[in-house]
């Protein structure tokens, strides 16, 4: 090691007597400006005074020519345990010096970076193309760079989606809210238009506007101006999703005259043989006194002459009707309750003879009740449809009008003095006693999806098993009439107290005798009042308090084959259950 380093030492003194001579101009008959390689400090190891910070010299009073072209200038210092030493010579950077590369060789300054040598640690630096480059030594300051912060990244990509849609919803929001700014100026428009009817405003005014199931706004004045307009309506068909026995129901899209916005509606379509049916529903659904929330809401109907069709279009909700609902979901208690009163409500405002506000109202009775022609709207609650069957209960019918309605409806479905052919045609009461049966055929239905009930089973009609899937008349006759058959309620259905009181109801509602059974008022006001009865419960058990007696009442269920009464003292009041709807 000792000769090597003498070596170089004499290597570098023969190099700078030669580069004296070379630099003489005309020195032994050689040009001036001979072409020469990098030109460095070159010392062996030797002590130094500078401490590894700032800006230092190496001290090396030795310049050397480098012996290859590709050689660069090269510094290195290094800390022992009571000093410092530095080392300049030339070298190749495309070999390893001490055990490691050089890789910042191509600057004009010699800035130190600290390198494991074989040596050990030590800050190398190199440079080329000024003279002299590794004789000022530059040491950068101490800094430990923070390393990048993973989790602050994943913060910031997690982010990012959400402001994306912060910004996208609040886009959506903002069309929105134009969008009903001017559909409500447009009706305002339309409004204005309307010249007031003779003696003041009624009852049916106040819902001029109604909601259909997608939150949009439809009015109901512009569906009637339709009704008697010869221009049909912009409407595209979408896709089938009914099939009757009159009529075909498709889901369809009616454009707005002035966007290119829609609406999506219902399209009941009827074949021209069919005529009376369409007129009879249409008749029934252009009477404004029809318009309640448990009623579909009508848009308007249309005679199409090239596809020799008849149309009814009304508001569209896409989660079916309620067998469908059941055959899908099992239901909770409070749902059950939900669509027990819209039920109610419904079947109770078709049979009113007043509306709320005490104007008249003809009453209709529906003649088609069953799970299949109720609709489940997007909140969970219910609307009545399909009146093809719909009987107005004019005062001015007679008995032979009633007669001649004859026996219509869905055999399963069909009230016992229906099946009989046996309605007491003198009393119209009696029509509606038949729609009282079969929504408590659909009450039983509901009722038996329902967790509260125990084991629910899968969905079955009425009836069930017991007759044919599509049962004839006759084959009813047999279950309804002779046997005196009614769908089963289970021992277990009756340990919930309120599902018990809903079967003491159904019972009551599907007794042999019409004029035994409830009116779809008290229905309605009996589940009302259980409701209520059932919060109250519900907030009273964890104090134990004792239910007054008066708010007691013992119901008795009906079940197929016995009588079982129930030991148990249901907590609802007794409403006042009487056969008219004049309430």
């Amino acid at each position: 090691m000792e000769g090597s380093r003498r070596a170089a030492s004499l290597r570098g003194l023969v190099s700078s007597l030669l580069l004296t001579a070379l630099l003489e101009p005309g020195a032994a008959g050689m040009p001036p400006h001979f072409p020469m390689s990098q030109l460095c400090k070159f010392c062996d190891v030797e002590l130094s005074s500078c401490s590894g910070t700032g800006t230092c010299k190496s001290n090396c009073s030795i310049t050397s020519i480098c012996m290859d072209s590709h050689e660069v200038c090269v510094s290195l210092w290094r800390r022992n345990e009571t000093d410092f030493s530095v080392e300049t010579l030339c070298h190749d950077p495309s070999t390893p010096l001490y055990g490691v590369m050089l890789d910042d060789y191509n600057s004009s300054t010699c800035v130190m970076k600290e390198k494991n040598t074989t040596s050990g640690m030590a800050h190398v630096c190199s440079c080329r193309d000024v003279d002299e480059c590794n004789d000022q030594l530059l040491f950068t300051p101490a800094v430990d760079p923070k390393p990048d912060d993973p989790l602050v990244s994943v913060i910031l990509v997690s982010l990012l989606p959400l402001l994306v849609m912060g910004v996208v919803v609040a886009g959506m929001l903002y069309w929105y809210q134009a969008y009903r700014r001017r559909v409500s100026r447009e009706w305002e428009s339309s409004m204005k238009k309307r010249k007031p009817k003779a003696g003041g405003l009624d009852c049916s005014d106040a819902c001029a506007i109604m909601m259909d199931d997608d939150g949009s706004d439809i009015s109901s004045t512009l569906a009637n101006h339709l009704n008697h307009n010869t221009e049909l309506l912009p409407i595209e068909l979408d896709m089938l999703v009914g099939k009757g026995r009159f009529a075909q129901v498709y889901k369809a899209k009616l454009k707005q005259t002035t966007s290119d916005q829609f609406e999506t509606v219902a399209v009941k379509i009827f074949p021209y043989e069919e005529y009376a049916s369409w007129k009879n529903e249409k008749d029934i659904f252009s009477n404004s006194d029809l318009r309640h929330e448990n009623i579909l809401h009508f848009l308007t109907a249309e005679e199409r002459k090239v596809e020799k069709q008849y149309w009814l279009i009304t508001a569209f909700h896409h989660r079916g009707n309620l067998q469908e609902h059941l055959t899908r979901h099992v239901i909770s208690w409070e749902e059950l309750q939900v669509l027990g009163m819209c039920l109610a409500r419904g079947v109770a405002h078709l049979h009113s003879d007043r509306l709320l506000c005490g104007r008249p109202k003809v009453a209709i009775v529906h003649r088609d009740l069953k799970s299949s022609n109720i609709l489940v709207k997007s909140d969970l609650t219910l609307c009545l449809c399909d009146f093809g069957l719909g009987l107005r209960l004019d005062s001015t019918l007679s008995v032979d009008d009633l007669a001649n309605s004859g026996q219509v409806g869905t055999a399963r479905y069909m009230a016992p003095e229906v099946l009989e052919a046996r309605l007491n045609l003198e009393n119209i009461e009696s029509f509606k006693q038949t729609d009282i049966y079969s929504m408590a055929l659909v009450l039983w239905e509901m009722t038996s999806r329902c967790e509260a009930v125990g084991e629910v089973k899968d969905y079955e009609p009425a009836y069930g098993s017991k007759v044919r899937e599509h049962p004839c008349v006759e084959s009813m006759k047999d279950s309804v009439l002779r046997d005196r058959g009614r769908p089963e309620i289970p021992d277990s259905w009756i340990q919930h107290q309120g599902v018990a009181v809903i079967c003491a109801t159904i019972t009551e509602c599907w007794d042999h005798d019409p004029e035994a059974r409830l009116t779809a008022h008290c229905v309605a006001e009996r589940l009302s009042e259980l409701e209520d009865e059932m919060d109250k419960l519900s907030s009273r058990s964890s104090s134990a308090e004792k239910i007054p007696a008066e708010l007691k009442i013992p119901v008795e269920v009906g079940i197929p084959g016995e009588e079982v009464k129930i030991s148990q003292i249901q907590d609802v009041p007794a409403a006042d259950c009487s056969v008219s709807d004049e309430k």
